[in-house]
């Protein structure tokens, strides 16, 4: 893998002399070394009480060694049994680190962190005689994973198959879903460590056994990790979570409070995924923090021509436009990052490991399956363009062609800020739909973002409630052609998949920010309709 010695350069020199007075107040103060003890104190009274359980992932390079012998173990009976196929059911912190662990060592995992039908239907259609599950959820009561949980549940039933014995559970301690896993006689239960987050739990049981089932060298992750922790700890204006942390925090006082991630040719595959809920989740609160804009690379719009609103960082060598460049192998950036993550908590004044906003857009969703004449029928677009029906929220214009619609929706986010295009839609066969991201990027200038629904919930919908208020949502829903039911729950995927778009956009809506939806009555069509009018609207 390139770029194996870890490290972190401030490119741009004015930057790096700004950053300077950050990183001496955290030697001064040896943050990095308290952080590295585990000192709850480091950011303020409030956050002591959630922080004293949220930090253990400091040392997971050590404490998960035990995992390795025992997912090595699992694996080997699941092949003795012809059981080689993977599926993870798990959402944010439970799906993220396994896919780009998995993606940067080439093995096979389907990763399910969607309510689409049809991106389930696809997962059911592999050969099931050779598949396990993989179920992660912290309390196993996150929706998506116990809808998934269900379904494959049923279909190995119906497949005259033992369920049980091809379910794996990664869970914590004494949860409702451990009770229920043991009653269930699910195959196997792993217990991850309580005192870790979603969000910093790549090396714990939820990053480590579905990737390491998969085939991935999670050994090597661990080592990898250890070979940079002693750095991390370090009170030493060197330290590359010091310069991390401290270049981002001095940009974002200056306005730039957008960090903008692209591979120049790591080989780690997906990393600004996995970037995007550790930065965005843990920093946007309390009306601050840093947006993360995951790029396709740094030749893309947003990364190349990223005005002042905005950092380039460069996952790899240094690169185009970059200001920061980031180095290292996959375990390593992990921690890195993770360090930097919680050092820049410090800096900015808030707390990096709890999440305020992230229940709302659940609890509307909740409240609309609890009533579904709210999701029949009960809507009446706006407008509709060919296979487009059109809906906003108060004072969003919805009349017109939608290339019109679109370029005044566009042209209401303020001049720095930002345009968050959420699709809940199936990430595989309608993949195309990220392309809108870098063609409305270049087309408004406005820094972008790209999330697939529900699993972006789980990742920047924190940053969209309490961060920085000034963007605006682009919401795109589909038809759904053939539903699945969820057993033993009287609603449908697809109904949950529209009452989490729904539920979203109410939340979003009641803080005031402007959101669009654009329902595809028939999906191809209803996007290559919508590709182009964003192509007109930036003409």
């Amino acid at each position: 893998m390139a770029g194996e010695t870890t490290g972190v350069d401030i490119i741009d020199a004015a930057l790096a002399g700004e950053a300077a007075p950050f990183a001496e107040r955290l030697v001064a103060d040896q943050v990095a070394s308290k952080l590295a003890s585990q000192d709850a104190t480091l950011w303020g009274p409030e956050a002591e009480s959630e922080a004293s359980i949220r930090l253990s992932w400091t040392t997971l390079h050590k404490s998960s060694r035990p995992l390795i012998g025992e997912i090595e173990a699992l694996r080997t009976d699941l092949r003795s049994e012809g059981v080689d196929r993977v599926v993870l059911a798990g959402m944010g912190g439970s799906s993220l680190a396994p896919e780009v662990i998995t993606a940067t060592d080439g093995v096979a995992l389907t990763v399910l962190d969607t309510t689409d039908p049809g991106q389930v239907a696809d997962a059911l259609a592999g050969d099931l005689e050779r598949t396990v599950i993989v179920v992660s959820s912290k309390s196993g009561g996150t929706v998506e994973t116990d809808s998934h949980r269900r379904i494959f549940a049923k279909a190995f039933a119906d497949a005259g198959i033992d369920a049980a014995r091809r379910i794996v559970v990664v869970t914590d301690p004494g949860s409702p879903f451990a009770e229920l896993s043991e009653k269930e006689g699910y195959r196997k239960v792993f217990l991850a460590d309580p005192n870790v987050g979603g969000r910093y739990s790549a090396l714990t049981a939820f990053g480590l056994v579905p990737a390491g089932l998969a085939g991935a060298d999670v050994a090597r992750l661990l080592d990898q990790a250890a070979a940079v922790a002693g750095n991390l700890a370090d009170d030493v204006t060197d330290n590359p979570a010091i310069k991390l942390a401290s270049a981002w925090v001095a940009a974002h006082e200056r306005g730039a409070e957008k960090v903008v991630i692209g591979d120049t040719g790591s080989g780690i595959k997906g990393f600004a995924d996995w970037a995007e809920q550790l930065i965005a989740e843990s920093t946007g609160k309390q009306g601050t923090g840093l947006l993360p804009v995951a790029v396709e690379g740094p030749d893309s719009p947003g990364f190349a021509d990223a005005k002042a609103d905005a950092t380039p960082v460069a996952v790899g060598p240094a690169e185009g436009t970059a200001k920061i460049s980031v180095t290292g192998p996959l375990g390593a950036q992990f921690l890195l990052w993770e360090f930097a993550t919680a050092l820049a908590g410090r800096l900015l004044g808030i707390n990096p490991f709890d999440q305020p906003d992230v229940e709302a857009a659940k609890k509307a969703a909740r409240s609309l399956l609890d009533n579904p004449d709210a999701l029949k029928g009960g809507e009446k677009p706006s407008t509709v363009d060919g296979a487009v029906e059109v809906f906003g929220s108060e004072g969003v214009a919805t009349d017109g062609k939608l290339a019109d619609i679109l370029r005044a929706f566009f042209d209401s986010a303020p001049e720095n800020g930002y345009i968050a295009v959420q699709a809940y839609l199936d990430r595989l066969d309608d993949a195309s739909t990220s392309l809108l991201r870098g063609e409305i990027a270049k087309r408004t200038g406005r820094q972008t973002t790209f999330g697939w629904g529900p699993r972006f919930l789980h990742s920047t919908g924190q940053y969209h409630k309490g961060g920085h208020q000034n963007g605006v949502f682009l919401q795109i829903t589909g038809a759904v052609e053939n539903d699945l039911d969820v057993p033993d729950r009287p609603y449908t995927l697809g109904v949950l998949q529209h009452a989490q778009a729904l539920g979203d956009g109410q939340v979003l809506a009641e803080h005031g920010r402007p959101v669009l939806r654009l329902h595809l009555t028939d999906r191809a069509a209803g996007l290559a309709g919508l590709v182009r009018a964003v192509q007109e609207a930036g003409e």
